[in-house]
């Protein structure tokens, strides 16, 4: 019995997602189509110039523009920020610092601290069980 191997494929949206891009801003053909395993390795150790323009400018999916400003997600959609933002607007948001911004950042601090708190304690309590 010969067995052959399945070519795995992922919908574009998946892949954009892996990617780290804004399905909506790739190419056509990009957001038409499957992509493979084999393809979706290709863009990220070989990124075409569509990419590359992609995540050096924008525009960006919630998640990269959450993690450039230093919040989370929730923190951008109580800021307001609904809609993906090119890396222009992200620096603009950087500069002018409006309130918002800084207490999402103070918030994600602390959430960072207190999970660095419970990790701590819970590899102290790992070590006394052992």
């Amino acid at each position: 019995m010969t067995s052959h191997q399945s070519t795995q494929t992922m919908k574009p949206a998946t892949a954009a997602k892996k990617l780290g891009v804004y399905l909506e801003a790739t190419p056509a053909d990009f957001q038409e189509g499957l992509v493979s395993r084999a393809e979706l390795n290709a863009l990220q150790a070989e990124p075409p110039e569509w990419l590359q323009e992609l995540r050096r400018n924008g525009p960006h999916p919630r998640p990269v523009v959450a993690a450039k400003l230093g919040i989370s997600i929730s923190g951008l959609a109580r800021g307001g920020i609904t809609e993906p933002l090119t890396t222009e607007q992200i620096d603009a948001l950087k500069r002018d610092l409006p309130e918002w911004l800084q207490k999402e950042r103070a918030t994600q601090a602390e959430v960072r601290k207190e999970a660095s708190r419970v990790k701590e304690k819970n590899a102290a309590r790992d070590e006394q069980s052992h």
